[in-house]
């Protein structure tokens, strides 16, 4: 990094940016959106905006399936 006003002050704004040049090898792209992020776990796929979302859309199939099958 050039200089340590740019490290320290321009750097920690723009956090894909710092990501990308300090932790290269752990960067995924989200498989929803496609942003760059830095994930929990080496099984992450999804930002963490997106995971949200995935989660409850998958929780709502499970649930609406699981319903079906019950007798009234």
């Amino acid at each position: 990094v050039c200089c340590k006003w740019f490290r320290w002050s321009v750097l920690p704004q723009a956090g894909t940016l710092e990501a990308e040049i300090f932790r290269d090898k752990d960067l995924k792209r989200c498989a929803v959106c496609g942003r760059v992020f830095v994930p929990k776990s080496n099984r992450g796929k999804d930002c963490p905006d997106c995971a949200a979302s995935v989660y409850r859309r998958q929780k709502t199939e499970s649930e609406r399936k699981r319903r079906s099958t019950v007798d009234s």
